[in-house]
């Protein structure tokens, strides 16, 4: 039996078959028509002109994306096992690859992920107005950054972790951020709610790479940066019979492992002898510190601080705080007086209590409730909401908010009822 392939005669299908495999084929498909009528078939492709599927499709026949390397890797493999190429810096910019990739038509520094990438830090602009930093929490701070930049310069050990733990709505988080503008410093910041995933390893490769993020920010911007993670023990804390998970140990081991290796960081790609990254501070808050990893907060690893402001430092907060509404140093100690063992938010929720009437009197002006998704979100452009007139704050008014948060406060402990709904449920 003979076959015919395109005028050529040869003793069977399976020397043709010999004799393409030996050289690189010419053809996208083809058909091969025996003398009696049989289709042959070369591989698994028909001879209806399809793909032979026993073979890897490629992008195109001259791209140079998928040649091999001397390991069998082509180049798209080895780009994303370059260290320098994980933090997403290169894109598509100009003069890092080849132009013909950058192109005109995205313009000649094309990198897609640069805004993306920029709102992962925090530069502190929504915060307007002047505010008060305790003396002692600005001194821990600062000189845990200073420490940490000029660690070369110093002959001591220096623990890269600053654990800031004390009672619930103390400003911990807001006087860190305050102290960081003050200072310039361009923070990365994830909370609590970033330490777990469904997928295992995703919030310690998250927390690595945060922290190569900072590092950026020192070397690519020239800013002073850190990395700060809000409350720690909600994330990482174990309360009671809470369950320990694999992302648990991995973050409290990532931590560990970033305290005693500071410098060198991966992220999932080959080690590189110049993956050097600079020495970035990281700093952690929380409520309760005793629940977390003892491992993690030793002596060598993190230094601790525990934040509770004394009367002068309430005071004085407070009295910033209202300043701008008239209301003199005296009448904030008189408040503070009244209204003793408080945390700080209990004040700013005192005077944001205040702005309730207003806000009724504000509601019933464009027209009463009805007209509330009418007005803010379907006006026009030119039409103008009633100016809001904010109230004046006097001592009488704060304190009659304040009653009424103290007395919300112990309805909660003291109106359990849970226990109504649960007979059986234990004390």
């Amino acid at each position: 039996m003979a076959f015919s392939i395109s005028g050529l005669s040869l003793p069977s299908v399976f020397q043709y078959e010999s004799s393409i495999l030996a050289r690189k084929p010419r053809f996208r498909s083809f058909s091969i028509r025996s003398s009696n009528d049989v289709s042959g078939e070369v591989g698994s492709g028909g001879g209806d002109g399809s793909e032979p599927s026993n073979r890897p499709k490629r992008l195109s026949e001259q791209s140079t994306w998928e040649a091999k390397d001397s390991e069998g890797k082509d180049y798209l493999y080895r780009l994303g096992n370059e260290a320098d190429n994980m933090n997403i810096a290169v894109g598509a910019r100009a003069g890092v690859i080849d132009d013909l990739f950058a192109g005109n038509f995205l313009g000649k520094d094309s990198d897609i992920v640069f805004d993306y990438r920029q709102k992962v830090t925090r530069s502190f602009g929504h915060l307007q107005g002047d505010y008060y930093i305790a003396p002692v929490f600005m001194d821990k701070v600062v000189c845990h950054i200073v420490k940490n930049f000029m660690v070369h310069l110093l002959n001591v050990k220096v623990p890269l972790i600053l654990g800031v733990w004390g009672g619930k709505g103390q400003g911990k988080s807001f006087q860190t951020e305050l102290i960081f503008q003050a200072m310039g410093v361009e923070p990365v910041i994830m909370s609590a709610g970033e330490l777990e995933s469904e997928r295992a390893g995703e919030p310690g490769k998250l927390i690595r790479e945060r922290y190569r993020t900072a590092s950026q920010v020192v070397q690519n911007q020239g800013k002073l940066s850190c990395l700060m993670i809000n409350d720690i023990d909600a994330g990482i804390g174990r309360f009671g019979s809470t369950q320990v998970t694999v992302n648990n140990q991995i973050v409290s081991g990532t931590l560990m492992n970033l305290a005693d290796n500071p410098t060198r960081v991966s992220v999932g790609q080959d080690w590189r002898e110049a993956d050097i990254l600079n020495r970035i501070p990281i700093i952690l808050t929380g409520n309760d510190f005793s629940t977390i990893y003892a491992p993690l907060i030793r002596d060598g690893r993190m230094e601790k601080f525990y934040w509770q402001p004394n009367r002068e430092d309430i005071v004085n907060i407070v009295h910033r705080m209202y300043e701008k509404d008239g209301i003199s140093r005296a009448q904030v100690a008189d408040i503070v007086n009244i209204f003793p063992n408080q945390a700080l938010d209990f004040y700013g929720a005192l005077r944001s209590r205040t702005y309730d009437a207003a806000i009724s009197k504000w509601v019933d002006d464009i027209g009463g409730v009805e007209k509330l998704g009418e007005k803010l979100l379907k006006r026009r452009k030119n039409e103008k909401l009633p100016t809001f007139v904010p109230p004046e704050q006097t001592l009488e008014a704060l304190l009659e908010a304040g009653y009424s948060l103290v007395k919300e406060q112990k309805l909660i402990m003291e109106t359990k009822l849970s226990k109504e709904y649960m007979k059986n449920m234990d004390d």
